[in-house]
């Protein structure tokens, strides 16, 4: 571990001194936000024209790809939690499983760089909400101590490269880009 990771953890991990409001946000984030944009994002697929569930669809793929990705570094990589090490406060319950990338934060980022590849007509606002989310993940998972910034960063860009791999190949393979630019109609645009 590199001394200025433990640094910017001292930093950001909430001690007993942090305002109690503070740490009940960085608990939301961490653990209700997740099913909030879960919630939107099902109900944008429902709700949504074919442009925007294709779009939809690679967020959801990008999302997909980053969590086995973060899956295989960590098989790759086991490195352990800060509260495994005896390191900060841990505010919320968590399973001492390997902590580096960030679960989290890669598939938040995953599906923020998935929208800002492909912007989804009449839902930028979306677009804006992801990357919001993704910070928001980012500083939660350090403040309340179930990670290191390692961690999130590496999930950040574990998400970020997921995203940038399936929007690759949604555009080099015929078949699926013949699908992504196919009009509700059946007629190309």
């Amino acid at each position: 571990m590199l001394e200025l990771d433990l640094v910017l953890f001292q930093v950001l991990n909430a001690d007993a001194a942090t305002l109690p409001a503070v740490v009940t946000v960085a608990r939301w984030v961490s653990q209700q936000l997740p099913t909030a944009m879960g919630g939107l994002l099902v109900g944008s697929l429902v709700l949504g024209n074919a442009e925007q569930r294709r779009s939809l669809a690679l967020a959801l793929a990008s999302m997909a790809l980053a969590w086995i990705g973060v899956q295989l570094l960590r098989l790759a990589f086991p490195m352990p939690r800060p509260a495994q090490l005896g390191l900060g406060i841990q505010w919320i319950e968590h399973a001492a499983r390997a902590g580096f990338p960030s679960m989290h934060v890669a598939g938040a980022a995953a599906l923020a760089t998935s929208l800002f590849l492909r912007p989804i007509t009449g839902l930028t606002w979306l677009t804006w909400l992801a990357a919001v989310v993704t910070a928001a993940m980012l500083w939660s998972r350090v403040c309340l101590g179930v990670h290191f910034p390692s961690d999130v960063l590496a999930g950040l860009l574990t998400g970020g490269l997921a995203a940038a791999a399936i929007h690759a190949l949604a555009a080099r393979a015929p078949r699926l880009q013949a699908l992504l630019h196919k009009s509700p109609q059946g007629n190309a645009h």
